[in-house]
């Protein structure tokens, strides 16, 4: 007699749509820039390379188109988008906006908070000294997106994640093109920290503010 675990094993095994599967494998790819700025991506390529026909190819590249990361043309595949200038300063300003009102408002800083940025530091730290750039580049992210959700608005923090995409391409493209910066990305992780440890809102804003600009005043000419 089977037992309700094993009634459901097999569902829980069960794959996500092949439509879905091509999505995450496409994003991921580019994402982690398996699949470079200006690379032409074939459906029958994809469709190998997950192991689905080219009908779900199809419906994944149109979601992927529409999010903004790849352009399609008919007969010839989709072309990865390069982050543009433009982009990348969009989504610093963005970013300023969002994350200096969050670090003024994280101030005091619960201590769950403090215990969830002190974790993610040491994951990061860990993953630069693996050379894991794209996990790295995750964690960095949820290092700030836990600032922004600390204060409590919904709307913020939706708005905020609506970013997660490109601020993860970005990442990733400027630790490859500058490998160095890894060690003064985790040091002013640790002053924000510190700063919202001591209760001094003014100077975390002002390494929250050095910290973000960076990306815009080297990539405007290196990240294309």
């Amino acid at each position: 007699m089977r037992t309700a675990v094993e009634h459901s094993a097999p569902q829980s095994l069960k794959q996500p749509p092949a439509a879905d599967r091509v999505y995450t494998h496409v994003k991921q790819g580019v994402l982690d820039r398996r699949y470079e700025g200006g690379s032409l991506l074939t459906e029958g390529e994809l469709a190998e390379a997950v192991g689905v026909s080219r009908t779900p190819v199809r419906e994944a590249l149109l979601r992927l188109q529409a999010e903004g990361l790849i352009r399609l043309y008919p007969k010839k595949g989709a072309l990865v988008l390069p982050v543009s200038a433009q982009e990348i300063a969009d989504v610093v300003e963005t970013r300023l906006l969002v994350e200096e009102h969050a670090a003024r408002k994280a101030v005091p800083a619960p201590p769950g908070l403090l215990e969830r940025l002190t974790e993610l530091l040491e994951r990061q730290k860990a993953q630069a000294a693996a050379g894991d750039l794209a996990a790295a580049a995750v964690t960095d992210r949820c290092f700030h997106a836990e600032i922004v959700r600390s204060g409590g608005n919904e709307i913020l923090s939706r708005l905020y994640d609506q970013l997660r995409d490109r601020q993860l391409r970005m990442g990733v493209a400027v630790m490859h093109s500058h490998p160095d910066r890894i060690a003064k990305t985790l040091t002013e992780h640790e002053e924000i920290l510190d700063a919202l440890r001591a209760g001094d809102a003014e100077t975390a804003v002002g390494v929250v503010h050095r910290h973000v600009s960076w990306v815009s005043n080297i990539a405007r000419g290196e990240v294309r």
